[in-house]
């Protein structure tokens, strides 16, 4: 391996930031900084360290994420964290291919040869859910996850919640299990409802029921409820996930590979993670190189639960979907609930570079939705 040669990023439809890193012996590699609704910041970042690392070494992964976090003086959050883990993830793929091997056996190698995966039904207003889950499990899928509710005031209707409980039931009944995402619309008051009627049916576990600056909040309703709670894609280094750890109110940790810094602080994380017997279930509605990445990772981990995945996912619709971009999208098909490990060298998944340059010509960056009251309030999404 040789010497950092060109750092090039590509922003692409639907809403997915690509990263290659080329050295100057011509290897190359992939990596994802998608950070959705924030795309402009990340180039930003990226241009910055684009000057910095050309004549790095490619193979000095470790020395170059230790730089970026410890020589910036301002670290960590969203932005930072993204564009690191778009190097981070490339570099990692370039070595790996260097040297003709798939990135976990760079990690220590696998203990598993399949990952258990799931896949969203319902949309940010959730419906059809039956039809939906029936699709996914045509796909191959045994798990789903859903939006538990629309937008939700800070005091709302207790009514406003029984749809929930429904559309769980609905898909409980098909012989699937579901992941509820409270996705932080929930506040309080209407939070430590919701828990409780959904908790005779046995949701797979209910995520983001608080937001994640409210912890003594998540403290208090995990005391309350026997539901599996999940957090993790607004947490975005190990710096971040320690108190959550500490304090003893997550059950399920998700971390975003392409949020936290890359495959090396998910590694960092998930062994924290371990030591509080908590399990690991990455968050990832991105790329299929944010995916491989985690796949990466996920098949070297004891405490691996469980793979999201964006396959069909409703903010790819008219656009481009996960099997996009890439040569060999079978490495996506879903058998009787789980993926098979990809068995090539890197990241396991070929990019069609022609395909990329093409759609990032004047592609749009991705913009986030919003919610707004009946009152013309400003309400979470």
């Amino acid at each position: 391996m040789g010497k950092i040669a060109t750092m090039e990023y590509f922003r692409v439809p639907p809403r997915w930031l690509f990263v290659k890193i080329t050295d100057a012996n011509g290897n190359f590699g992939w990596g994802e900084a998608s950070l959705e609704g924030h795309t402009q910041a990340v180039e930003g970042c990226l241009d910055a360290w684009a000057e910095r690392y050309v004549g790095f070494e490619a193979d000095e992964i470790e020395h170059i994420w230790q730089m970026s976090w410890r020589t910036s003086f301002y670290r960590g959050g969203p932005v930072f964290m993204s564009a690191l883990a778009g190097i981070d993830i490339a570099l990692w793929d370039l070595k790996a291919r260097t040297l003709g091997v798939p990135v976990y056996q760079l990690l220590g190698g696998k203990v598993r040869d399949k990952l258990k995966v799931y896949a969203w039904i319902g949309g940010d207003r959730p419906g059809d859910v039956e039809q939906q889950a029936l699709a996914r499990k045509s796909q191959g899928f045994t798990a789903v996850k859903m939006n538990a509710t629309e937008d939700i005031g800070w005091l709302d209707s207790p009514s406003a919640l029984h749809s929930a409980v429904e559309r769980l039931q609905t898909v409980k009944a098909l012989g699937m299990d579901a992941g509820m995402d409270f996705h932080g619309r929930i506040h309080k008051p209407m939070a430590k409802q919701l828990a409780k009627a959904l908790e005779p049916h046995h949701p797979l576990f209910i995520e983001e029921p608080l937001l994640s600056e409210h912890i003594g909040g998540i403290k208090d309703l995990a005391q309350q409820t026997s539901i599996p709670i999940a957090l993790g894609e607004r947490l975005h280094s190990r710096w971040d996930v320690r108190p959550f750890l500490e304090a003893g109110c997550v059950d399920i940790l998700q971390p975003d590979i392409s949020h936290v810094g890359g495959i090396s602080e998910l590694r960092r994380i998930a062994s924290m993670a371990e030591t509080y017997d908590v399990a690991i279930a990455p968050h990832c509605p991105l790329g299929p190189l944010a995916l491989a990445a985690c796949v990466q990772v996920d098949c070297t981990l004891s405490n691996f639960a469980i793979q999201e995945m964006s396959l069909g996912i409703h903010y790819n619709a008219g656009t481009q979907d996960l099997t996009a971009y890439t040569k060999n999208p079978e490495v996506w098909e879903v058998k009787e609930g789980y993926i098979e490990l990809m068995k090539g060298p890197g990241l396991g998944v070929e990019i069609d570079e022609e395909m990329v340059r093409r759609e990032s010509r004047d592609a749009k960056a991705w913009v986030s939705p919003g919610f707004l009251g009946p009152g013309g309030e400003v309400r979470e999404w």
